[in-house]
């Protein structure tokens, strides 16, 4: 390899040596390009094998072929980092001449949320590395629009990415001690428009420097004190940009003889500017010190100081230089003595300093002859990592399964963080005190083939894997058995062979599918029996399971007169999966996350195998009035489906251990969305159309069910909202059913909630849809008002009672939710009032019909959208999705009969 380096250097120095100073110009070329191992340079957008003017040769084949050289780096092309993005070039009015080729092109990431650079440097974890990411718009797309958006570095924000002109290049670097042998550079779409980055490079620090006790730090400032370079700045072969900074009351100091270099490599200092510098120097009144002045604006933070000083004055054998160092005239760094024509660096933490301003003052000891002297100085700040990334093992079986069947999904990045860009199908575990781990993998139907891949063994927190509907072959893999807490393995419709091994078919824990293998044996031996022990076992097989079909089928009859005759029935006809308590265990990570609270006990946030998110309620134990209702709700929702009723995904009857488990609602419930003064404000539109939704759920409960159904419990906290703000109305424990087509009313206990509650039947105990309908309207009042049902003050006012007053004086600014701040349009609202105060007269026979209010609140939201300018309209003057699904009168009947007082 050296002498395949030698000879490329020979190449790139243009000659062969002649003389010593020769030789030692291809040593430095040899040098270079051995350290291009710990060198990644990427411009990002340039095409794969693109080959500028200045290109390195192939002849060693350790070095890449293809790019181009700026200067003395060597840059390639993006492909190999990333698997996604679009290749653009800037404008062509920003390509002058003196720009930085590297900017020229730049990728964008229009699709997904989290885009990732995974960098591998040679060195590995445990290394300090400095990491540079640039930026220059250049009105690339012609949207004339520089985006804002975030930078992370790993799991952490690095850098809120923000260009104030389209000319404008942002550059950002910082030092970075990776835990990982990979590195993470991410880009996250913010909203803000789209993300994209121009150049990214890695460049590894050798030794201990650069380091902090976060393991991140980002530069602040980096100063040369000697006479100005030509255009001030300095930029060195770590491409570091270094400002010329103007000590005042101070001397400059050079040097025409060379440095010693080698003192030099750990920090990579530009040689020429460390052959300059200043000292302090006497004047009346003044004590012969340096004064460095550095303005932080008052940001609490950490810092890091790095000072660089090399004499450059020769000294007689009686004279010395040393110098103390005072931060904000307090002792700091104490006896420097720079040594002549060589390097030193002293560094030290600076703890919160928030005061405004750094000062560093640089005075001579007692002893000293010579004055204090300085070179060149840095300063970083501490960047915290407060997220901790996905346990390393599972960061590193994730890769590899990714890589093992080419997974073409958003798998970039840290599988589980940041939670909001966590990869597609998996489920993580998040304890505040510990990393997340990979709980939950849903690969169904994802084109996979070949054998299981054993990177799946390093998962030790695995839950729930599911590979059902792929092209998998080969055995099941014994150490699948020894995952601890696998609960759930789908194996279905594969192409598997071989026998089911005994420890995974023995293990009782674990929910086991294997149907659809048409080759796998799901026995540890497979042997085959004679065919005459074969045909005895069958005979045998079969007198049993007859025999206990029937024993079995008079015990559950028994039960179910039993049942019937005490309790509310549970056995639910329907194809709502039942689950078992060690699954509600495990779907809840041990009931993890309260989502909500009800009377009939805690709802948690919890996960199906396939990563999908369900509410699960748990019936209080201690709620024998409570599991009445909780039945009845249960056995509604499995026979009455409408797309604005919340759905019913399953339920656990097991013991004492009860629950219903529901789709997950992201926005929750209409009540915390209107009062909770954190939230969002919802616009009139989303108003008008939460309202549409619910009157189609309740239209469709006393029209499209026969019998009708009255839910009785209607209110704003049992509407409940999906992430793009459907309604879907809830909560169905106090429902009730007409026991026939013409009954006018059903007489029953008075329940509901007060402020809501229909007087005409908290009067009289005689309950009909009208009941629905008034509830409904004080639901209507509160969308328009933005106040509660009942409104705090000395007299706790209905929302009926202070809004007709207003309503007489024609005062619909003072009904207007306020946070709306006049987005409504006036004939909308007037017609969306009068609409709710025609659902709550007293006399239920003044009431609207539920037909009458949806056909009502369509018309109010065809005149808002009206007085919005022409629009295309495809939902408005529909009527309700009704579905024609008659529900069960026996069955609804006897289990709904008679629910009490809550």
């Amino acid at each position: 390899m050296l002498l395949g380096c030698l000879s490329l250097a020979t190449q790139i120095h243009g000659q062969e040596p002649q003389d010593k100073s020769d030789f030692q110009s291809l040593i430095d070329a040899i040098t270079l390009l051995l350290n291009f191992e710990g060198f990644i340079s990427i411009d990002c957008g340039m095409p794969e094998g693109y080959t500028a003017r200045e290109t390195y040769y192939s002849s060693d084949a350790d070095f890449v072929t293809e790019g181009y050289t700026a200067g003395e780096t060597y840059y390639s092309s993006d492909a190999d980092f990333v698997n996604t993005g679009i290749n653009s070039n800037i404008s062509a009015e920003y390509k002058t001449g003196t720009l930085d080729p590297r900017l020229v092109s730049l990728r964008s990431f229009p699709q997904g949320n989290r885009t990732c650079y995974t960098l591998r440097p040679a060195q590995g974890k445990n290394n300090t590395y400095l990491i540079r990411a640039s930026f220059l718009y250049g009105n690339y797309d012609g949207q004339k629009n520089p985006p804002k958006f975030d930078l992370y570095i790993g799991v952490n924000l690095w850098e809120k990415v923000a260009m104030s002109r389209m000319n404008i290049t942002v550059t950002t670097e910082i030092m970075y001690e990776s835990s990982t042998d990979y590195i993470h550079v991410c880009l996250l779409n913010t909203g803000a428009g789209t993300p994209f980055i121009s150049a990214l490079e890695l460049k590894h620090l050798n030794g201990s420097i650069y380091k902090s006790e976060s393991g991140c730090m980002a530069p602040i400032v980096r100063n040369y004190m000697g006479l100005p370079e030509v255009g001030v700045a300095v930029t060195d072969e770590l491409g570091r940009s270094w400002s010329y900074y103007n000590m005042t009351i101070s001397a400059n100091i050079a040097s025409t003889f060379p440095i010693n270099s080698q003192s030099s490599n750990d920090y990579y200092l530009p040689l020429d500017i460390m052959k300059k510098g200043v000292k302090a120097v006497d004047y009346v009144g003044y004590n012969g010190s340096l004064i460095y002045v550095r303005d932080q604006g008052g940001v609490a933070s950490n810092f890091y100081a790095y000072l660089h000083f090399c004499d450059v004055e020769q000294t007689q054998n009686d004279e010395l230089r040393e110098f103390n160092i005072s931060l904000n005239y307090s002792p700091w760094l104490e006896s420097i003595e720079p040594v002549y024509l060589k390097t030193t660096t002293v560094h030290k933490k600076i703890l919160g300093a928030g005061s405004g301003a750094i000062l560093l003052t640089f005075e001579r000891t007692n002893r000293s002859t010579l004055p204090p002297i300085l070179n060149a100085l840095e300063l970083y700040v501490e960047k915290e990592l407060p997220q901790s990334p996905t346990v390393p093992e599972d960061v590193d079986a994730m890769v590899n399964i990714s890589l093992t069947y080419g997974v073409k999904k958003n798998w970039q990045g840290d599988p589980c963080v940041p939670m909001d860009f966590s990869w597609d199908r998996v489920n993580c575990s998040y304890d505040g005190n510990n990393s997340p781990q990979v709980i939950g993998l849903n690969l169904s139907s994802s084109d996979l083939n070949g054998e299981i891949p054993p990177a799946l063994s390093a998962l030790k927190s695995l839950r729930y894997l599911d590979l059902s509907y792929n092209s998998l072959t080969g055995p099941v893999p014994e150490f699948l058995a020894q995952l601890p807490d696998l609960v759930i393995l789908n194996l279905t419709n594969n192409d598997l062979t071989g026998s089911v091994p005994k420890a995974l078919s023995e293990k009782s824990s674990l929910s086991l599918s294997l149907d659809g293998n048409p080759n796998l044996c799901q026995s540890d031996t497979c042997e085959q029996t004679k065919k005459k022990k074969k045909n005895l076992n069958t005979v045998i097989i079969v007198a049993s399971v007859v025999l206990s079909v029937v024993l079995l089928s008079a015990i559950a009859i028994l039960w179910s007169l039993k049942r019937r005759r005490h309790t509310v029935g549970r056995t639910l006809k329907s194809k709502n999966r039942r689950f078992t308590y060690s699954e509600v265990v495990t779907i809840t990570n041990n009931f993890q996350k309260v989502i909500g609270k009800g009377g009939f006990g805690t709802v948690y946030l919890g996960y199906l195998e396939d990563g999908t998110e369900v509410a699960v309620k748990m019936l209080s134990r201690s709620s024998s009035q409570g599991s009445e209702q909780f039945w009845t709700e249960a056995e509604l929702l499995t026979t009455v489906h409408h797309r604005n009723l919340a759905s019913l995904i399953g339920y656990c009857d097991e013991g004492s251990n009860t629950a219903l488990i529901y789709e997950y609602m992201a926005n929750g419930n209409l009540q915390e969305c209107l009062l909770d003064k954190n939230r969002a404000v919802l616009t009139r539109e989303q108003r008008l159309q939460i309202a549409i939704d619910a009157a189609q759920a309740l239209e469709y409960l006393h029209n499209g069910c026969k019998p009708p159904i009255i839910h009785r419990d209607i209110k704003t906290a049992n509407i409940l909202l999906t992430e793009k703000l459907q309604a879907k109305v809830a909560d169905f424990g106090l429902s009730r059913i007409f026991p026939d087509e013409d009954g006018s009313h059903v007489s029953t206990a008075v329940v509901g909630t007060f402020g809501y509650l229909d007087p005409e039947y908290y009067i009289t105990s005689r309950l009909t849809e009208k009941s629905d309908v008034y509830s409904f309207g004080v639901v209507l009042l509160e969308l328009i008002t933005g106040q509660p049902a009942i409104i705090k003050s000395e007299e706790n006012t209905h929302i009926v009672q202070w809004v007709m007053p207003r309503i007489e004086r024609g005062e619909i600014s003072s009904i207007a939710d306020p946070r709306l701040q006049g987005d409504f349009d006036s004939n909308s609202v007037w017609k969306m009032l009068e609409t709710a105060i025609a659902c709550v007269p007293s006399s239920p026979i003044q009431r609207l019909t539920m037909n009458q209010v949806l056909g009502e609140l369509n018309e109010c939201l065809e005149i808002y959208l009206a007085s919005r300018g022409p629009l295309e309209i495809d939902e408005v003057n529909k009527s309700s999705s009704r579905i024609d699904y008659l529900c069960d009168p026996l069955d609804l009947e006897s289990s709904m009969s008679g629910p009490q007082a809550r």
